[in-house]
């Protein structure tokens, strides 16, 4: 049980966790992507007066978008260690982890245009 309560090791797990934030965005040239739609989406809600449940829908878009991309870069390195030479099951896993990703992020696109939409065509009209 102590084992459970060992501050210095769970801090050591979220500097893990930070560290592979870092490795992901140094990496990953969607990650930057994701990285800068992020900020773009924060900075217009915030401008825009965005509610608190507005504000909900937006960090679990950009959380899935986020997770998703986490998810497939893990994926990727793990079936390039596995099997560096083509394999077709490889592929079919990293198309697959991909779509993941392409999907989440359209889904975060379409929660970003029913939250934002209404009242950034407010602001403009």
């Amino acid at each position: 049980m102590s084992e459970h309560l060992d501050l210095p090791k769970r801090a050591r797990s979220f500097l893990y966790a930070a560290r592979g934030v870092r490795d992901l965005v140094r990496s990953q040239p969607n990650a930057r992507i994701h990285a800068a739609a992020t900020v773009a989406v924060v900075v217009l809600a915030s401008s825009l007066g965005v509610g608190r449940t507005g504000w909900a829908l937006l960090v679990l878009a950009i959380a899935s978008v986020w997770c998703a991309e986490s998810l497939n870069t893990a994926l990727e390195a793990l079936c390039d260690r596995a099997s560096p030479e083509y394999h077709p099951l490889v592929e079919r896993a990293k198309d697959a982890a991909a779509a993941a990703v392409l999907l989440a992020a359209l889904g975060a696109a379409a929660v970003g245009f029913l939250v934002l939409g209404p009242p950034l065509w407010a602001w403009l009209g």
